[in-house]
Formats: C-alpha cells, sequence, structure tokens
C-alpha cells in the first residue's frame, strides 16, 4: 500500500461517506432529536455493522450471499421495515423535549444497537465493500485479502470521525431548535420523516 493509493483511497472515502445517504442521515437525525451523544452512540453502532461488512468483503462472504436475489431482497426488505418501524415510533413520541443529557446505560445500548442493525440491513453497504475495496488492491504488493482488511480499516476509522463531526454539528443545531417550543415540537416529525425516506429509498434500492 503505497502512499499515493493510500491518499487516493482516503479522498474517495471521505466523499462517499460526506455524500447523502443512510447511515449519515440517521446520524444526523438522531443527533438533531436526541443530542450528540446519542448520534455518536449511533455512529459507534454503525462503524461496528461497517466491521462485519468488510470482514464479508474481505473473505468473499458477501459476494456469495448476494449472488442470491432472494438474499438480498430479504436483507433489503428487512432494512427497510425496521426504518418504517422506527420512523412510526418517532411519530407516535408525544414529547421531544426529552432531556438530551440525561442518556443512562439502557439508552446507550439501544442507540448502539440501532446504529448496528440499521448497517446490518442496508444491502448497499455489503455491496460497496466488494466492488470499492478491490480498486485499489495491487496484486504484486502480496496478501490481497490483507490489503482489503488494511483499506477497510482505514474507511472505517474516517467513518467514524465523520459521524462524529455530523453527530456533534447536528447536536448543536438540535440544541438550538429544542429552545424554540414551536420547533421543539416538531423534531419528532423531522425525525419519523428522515427514518420514513431512509426506508423506502433501501425498499427501491435496485440489486445493480
Amino acid at each position: 500500500m503505497d502512499i499515493l493509493t493510500l491518499l487516493s483511497f482516503l479522498s474517495a472515502a471521505v466523499l462517499l461517506t460526506l455524500a447523502p445517504g443512510p447511515d449519515n442521515m440517521f446520524v444526523l437525525a438522531q443527533s438533531i432529536s436526541k443530542g450528540k451523544n446519542a448520534g455518536i452512540l449511533t455512529s459507534a453502532g454503525l462503524c461496528t455493522g461497517l466491521i462485519v461488512h468488510i470482514l464479508a468483503a474481505t473473505f468473499g462472504i458477501s459476494a456469495i450471499i448476494y449472488q442470491s436475489s432472494i438474499a438480498f431482497a430479504v436483507v433489503k426488505y428487512a432494512g427497510a421495515a425496521y426504518l418504517l418501524y422506527l420512523a412510526y415510533k418517532a411519530f407516535r413520541e408525544k414529547d421531544s423535549s426529552f432531556a438530551q443529557n440525561k442518556l443512562d446505560a439502557s439508552n446507550h445500548e439501544s442507540l448502539y444497537k440501532k446504529g448496528i442493525i440499521m448497517n446490518l440491513l442496508n444491502p448497499k453497504v455489503s455491496l460497496f465493500f466488494p466492488a470499492f475495496l478491490p480498486q485499489f488492491v495491487n496484486d504484486q504488493a502480496g496478501n490481497v485479502s490483507l490489503q482489503m482488511l488494511a483499506y477497510g480499516i482505514v474507511f472505517l476509522v474516517q467513518s467514524l470521525v465523520i459521524f462524529t463531526f455530523i453527530s456533534i454539528f447536528a447536536g448543536k443545531l438540535g440544541n438550538f431548535m429544542h429552545k424554540s417550543p414551536a420547533i421543539s415540537r416538531k423534531i419528532n416529525i423531522l425525525q419519523g420523516s428522515i427514518f420514513a425516506l431512509i426506508g423506502l429509498k433501501i425498499a427501491f434500492t435496485p440489486k445493480n
């Protein structure tokens, strides 16, 4: 892995992570509604899910699983259903002023698990790594699997950094919004709408 290839990979990874997508929109929604700590915990869950996808891509598991249209459809619709369920819960939430800084251990675990499930049930992530990582692999530089794993780790680290910055920014925006009772009452609607849009986007994700 030479420095120029690594920098090229990192630049592409950052641009892809910043592009509007299910993961960063999910972090944004959680941070606005529940504060930056909620966003960071969700980010940790999402990146834990990335570990599974990276390992699956490295050892060729993703390619085997997603050769099946049925497997792809199962993961896709399970992910969409989960997001629409979260949207339903957000729309049903009556109080949006839920003391952002009072996240207890159960909240921590719940947010972390949401991030993991959200990431694992996003079929595009599983298809992304087997397509993206090999573009930067040099067959002459040694073990291909180890190279893919190394690039995967770099992608994970930069994702966590970017998601953390998104959490901090969105958390400050959420604090400002919570100061206005009129806006505060609509935060759950905003959160639910984001979840619903992500769910619908996943539901209509084509395999190719």
